[in-house]
């Protein structure tokens, strides 16, 4: 390919570019050298581990400093703490409406497809579930005891915490404060400028990712789980595709299309990396940049929904729970549904700084209706890429949720969301419009 068309081609079609080819890549070495020593040593364990695990450590990196200075900088901007309350309570009443959404969609639709069987062998199954925190705990744990310990940890929902506090203390001590809200701004820009500058790596990093998953996933793991694996996926995408489309125009008015469309590139960092807080600095910049979010919305919202919005997951529980039922012959009453709908929902809120929260999470709805947490180990083979799916859904609705808190506050430039090329030097080779 030549420098030229290099340089014209942008961020999201050399990303793109970089998944199919270490899919393909993978998938012929695959089928040319099934279970070759020399591919395995080299190349799994190797060269694309190695690379990928550059790629996602460059980009996790940046999470715990591009959090903190952001949403300080955001909360020392909000000179009125009334408005942070609106703020804040109409963010996370988003948030909590679209994975009741998402959950209640994915039981409906279970329910209907029907995809457990109960033929199905389910002895000898193992799943080895780490307990859930106790809600009080939870609660608890919020608020840091140690904000560099938190720091030093990734424990997100304590930095989140501790940036707000601080954050509100800065806009409330005068010209002092001013001066150091300055100094915190100048941090910010310098952070995302090294975002801007980590992800030329990306399709790189990309590449090798998908390479490697396509030499260990074996297609025999899908095997009676198929029919599970396709409802998720289905639900994923019309949770994906519909539900914040419409939430979006029903809001705000502004076309579901173009915001799926400068959404591309953040889906396929969130799909490659399955993971919400490393895709966090791509999405913020994609927010400020492409969607006209102001910084002091996306600050605050992003990173919050990063640590409790978890759409795709909440699909994965109701459909796991309908199917795990279905496969062990045991009949859930309309209580049972709401309830896993309820515990779903809010156990969103403080659980994503457990590792494994997905699984762990299921367990604990299991466990509230009576279902065997064993089956749990029906659908780990499969887990793996349609975590890579809902975590792709998970920032598109971090930023749907993100566009109509900043369209109701009149923190928005219209401008910028309708303009195809704004932002452009993010996916491209174009200036950016700045939006806050």
């Amino acid at each position: 390919m030549s420098e030229k068309m290099q340089k014209k081609m942008g961020l999201t079609a050399k990303i793109l570019i970089g998944m199919l080819t270490g899919i393909a890549i993978g998938g012929i070495l695959r089928v040319l050298l099934p279970g070759n020593e020399v591919v395995e040593t080299y190349l799994v364990d190797g060269l694309f581990s190695v690379i990928g695990n550059i790629f996602v450590s460059s980009l996790k990196m940046l999470v715990v400093p591009l959090v903190f200075v952001s949403l300080v900088c955001g909360t020392a901007s909000l000179s009125d703490p009334g408005k942070l309350g609106r703020l804040g309570g109409k963010t996370l009443a988003f948030y909590l409406t679209t994975t009741a959404i998402a959950i209640t969609l994915a039981i409906t639709l279970a329910i209907l497809v029907h995809p457990g069987n109960a033929s199905m062998a389910a002895e000898g199954l193992a799943f080895d579930a780490k307990a859930a925190p106790p809600l009080s705990q939870v609660l608890v744990n919020i608020v840091p005891s140690n904000p560099i310990d938190a720091m030093a940890k990734g424990s997100m929902l304590q930095i989140i915490v501790f940036a707000i506090i601080f954050g509100v203390a800065i806009s409330q001590s005068g010209e002092r404060g001013a001066r150091i809200r300055d100094f915190f701004e100048d941090i910010n820009a310098v952070v995302m400028k090294l975002v801007t500058i980590l992800m030329q790596l990306a399709p790189y990093g990309v590449f090798a990712l998908m390479a490697k998953l396509a030499l260990t996933l074996g297609l025999a793991t899908f095997g009676s789980v198929v029919k599970y694996f396709f409802l998720v996926l289905g639900v994923l995408f019309l949770h994906g595709l519909v539900t914040y489309p419409t939430l979006l125009k029903a809001f705000t008015g502004l076309s579901p299309l173009t915001f799926l469309k400068k959404m591309r590139s953040v889906q396929l960092f969130a799909f490659s990396t399955a993971s919400s807080n490393a895709t966090l600095p791509v999405t913020i910049e994609n927010a400020n940049y492409r969607l006209g979010v102001h910084n002091n919305i996306s600050s605050f919202s992003l990173p919050l929904g990063a640590t409790i919005n978890m759409d795709g997951t909440a699909i994965m529980q109701g459909v796991a729970t309908v199917f795990i039922a279905q496969v062990f012959g045991m009949d859930l009453t309309l209580g049972d549904y709401v309830m896993v709908i309820i515990t779903a929902t809010l156990a969103s809120i403080g659980t994503a700084g457990v590792p494994g929260v997905g699984l762990i999470m299921l367990a604990m709805v299991l466990n509230q209706v009576g279902l065997p947490v064993e089956g749990i180990a029906l659908i780990l083979g499969v887990d793996r890429l349609l975590d890579m799916v809902r975590t792709a859904v998970n920032v598109t609705g971090d930023a749907a949720v993100t566009v109509i808190v900043a369209k109701s506050e009149g923190e928005f430039e219209q401008e910028v969301y309708d303009d195809p090329y704004a932002g452009a030097q993010l996916m491209g080779d174009r200036e950016p419009s700045k939006a806050g």
